[in-house]
């Protein structure tokens, strides 16, 4: 989660980015929220509208993989989710900075017992769904069960299950109840830990507590019409195509201070290609667009675009929690240092003019940053500019095995993940590596990377997680241990599982103490993993999104890397 096509949740905080010596156009001007001599302070269109009305179309390349609160570990979902389902807190969006969770379904952030092992959630009076049914604790229970149907759902959000009781649980079609949730009347809920989790109010913050009513549960055909319990609705869903939402009027503003509402409909067009969307968006073409799409939908070549006046005053942008990586399959690259090799040669800054140079984001030197709480020092080879280092990679080959084919798998829709590919060719030809380009349907990507079919090398992207602050939920999700900590983790793509370092994360997971406390632990263990490279960081998000004319209170989603649906209105 977090991904957009990366997944879940999904934040990390990083700090500024630097122009290049040659110099990149520089963001654009507007309402920021920092100093003026901070280039990358966020920039909001529209920033205090508050009228109600209107329609907001979202242009997106792709389909959602899912609409299923149940079945999704994705931000895309997450942002779009905000608008028809309720969580028991929210992650609330601030212009960069990670978002602050907050009271949502439950009255408060939750009430943990003495010794950190139990959290009981009291629900708001006069909760529905679209039906006018009540929302209780037992559609909340219920809706965290069926996360537990692994066999059902493939893409269910794992963070707040690897941290209750009752492992053994196998989902409500299984048959059997879930001991780790107490429902002792209709507005109460009590989970039971393992073990103390210090971010525990994020956790429930995540898709698993979005309440489903066991009555209108349809498994995997749930995503053609999950019930809301949040201010819109599902009117129709055309899958791969469009999909309408408008007003619930079961929903009460009052037990809501978080989402405003203000647009009546929102309308989505599902398979527009992402060089029209941005030719549309530049050109204004429709004023009330917007897309979710990454990096605003924008090419490369629209970069220079961007410094034009009227397209300048419709431009959020702001700073992301999003990193993206290159991940190594190490089931089928197994020796560290043949994956080292292959990291040294990478030219990571021609992979960073592929995402369209500095304006769009920094090369990364690593998934977490000094911001986070508990963060101590990284250790990589890796240069901080991004050049290659084709001498020490070829040395660390000699004696070695070295594959003579690999396969990259990238997202069909967008070009930026096929040029990547194009550039690891060119850089793998001067190790001996014979590198295959395999698109995947965006719609399936991150099916087919969990899956038996993982290519040996694939990008994938992480937004932080269900606390952007703490360093736990960008490491334990990406090269973590199973639930169980006997093999690689759910969200793990690379497969990564030293059983050293699988047994003390396993432990970690339910050792006492602060968030910085422990997550000193989670950076120095990470730090230990990150010598196996069993992924390479690439580029930190700083994202521009053009928006229409009408547009307003548009603005980039830290975690979300899109603009925040929550609060976008349409002048009308």
């Amino acid at each position: 989660m977090n991904r957009s096509t990366k997944t879940a949740l999904a934040l990390t905080v990083s700090a500024g980015l630097a122009l290049t010596a040659c110099g990149g156009p520089k963001p654009t001007p507007g309402d920021r929220a920092g100093a003026k001599a901070d280039a990358y302070a966020p920039v909001t269109v529209g920033k205090g509208y508050a009228t109600k009305g209107g329609n907001i179309n979202v242009l997106m390349s792709s389909d959602f993989q899912t609409l299923d609160p149940g079945n999704s570990n994705y931000v895309q979902t997450a942002n779009v989710g905000q608008l028809y389902y309720r969580t028991l807190t929210m992650a609330k969006e601030t212009a960069g900075r990670p978002p602050t969770i907050v009271p949502d379904l439950a009255t408060d952030l939750g009430q943990a017992s003495a010794d950190g092992l139990t959290w009981t959630y009291t629900l708001k009076k006069g909760l529905k769904f679209e039906d006018g049914t009540p929302i209780t604790s037992k559609t909340i229970k219920y809706g965290v069960e069926r996360t537990y149907a692994r066999d059902v759902y493939t893409q269910a959000p794992q963070e707040l299950n690897s941290a209750l009781a009752d492992d053994g649980y196998k989902g409500p079609y299984s048959g059997g109840d879930f001991k780790a949730i107490d429902t002792p009347d209709d507005h109460t809920v009590v989970f039971h830990l393992k073990q103390p989790f210090a971010e525990f109010p994020a956790l429930v913050s995540r898709s698993n507590t979005a309440p489903v009513p066991k009555d209108k549960d349809t498994k995997l055909d749930y995503t053609n019409h999950p019930v809301s319990s949040g201010p819109y609705k599902i009117k129709s869903y055309d899958r791969g195509r469009s999909m309408k939402l408008v007003r619930n009027d079961r929903w009460d503003p009052a037990t809501d201070p978080n989402r405003p509402a203000l647009p009546d409909t929102f309308t989505f067009t599902l398979s527009t290609a992402q060089a029209t969307i941005s030719q549309q968006l530049l050109a204004d073409s429709d004023p009330t667009a917007i897309t979710l799409d990454s990096n605003g939908g924008l090419q490369a070549s629209d970069a220079a675009k961007l410094n034009d006046p009227r397209v300048k005053k419709r431009t959020a942008a702001g700073l992301l929690g999003c990193t993206d990586v290159l991940n190594f399959n190490t089931e089928t690259i197994k020796d560290p240092d043949v994956r080292k090799a292959m990291a040294l040669s990478i030219d990571r800054g021609s992979i960073q003019v592929q995402y369209g140079g500095a304006r769009f984001g920094k090369v990364a030197q690593s998934y977490i940053n000094p911001a986070q709480r508990g963060y101590v020092a990284q250790h990589t080879d890796l240069d901080p500019a991004g050049k290659p280092k084709l001498d020490e990679a070829k040395k660390l080959l000699k004696g070695k095995k070295v594959p003579k084919k690999l396969v990259y798998g990238y997202a069909d829709t967008n070009a930026r993940y096929k040029n990547v590919g194009t550039v690891l060719q060119q850089n793998f030809k001067k190790l001996g590596i014979d590198l295959q380009l395999r698109p995947i349907p965006a719609a399936n990507y991150y099916t087919v990377l969990a899956g038996d079919q993982m290519p040996d090398i694939a990008r994938s992207g992480w937004c932080g997680g269900a606390d952007s602050g703490s360093v736990r939920t960008t490491v334990d999700p990406n090269v973590g241990p199973s639930l169980d900590g006997k093999t690689y983790g759910f969200s793990n793509i690379p497969r990564f599982h030293d059983p050293k370092i699988a047994r003390a994360m396993y432990k970690l997971r339910g050792t006492n103490g602060t968030s910085e406390e422990l997550g000193k632990k989670w950076a120095t263990l990470f730090d230990r993993t990150m010598q196996d490279y069993p992924l390479v960081p690439l580029v930190r998000s700083y994202t521009s999104s053009v928006v229409g004319s009408k547009v307003r209170g548009a603005q980039m989603g830290y975690f979300f890397g899109a603009i925040d649906l929550s609060i976008v209105g349409a002048e009308h």
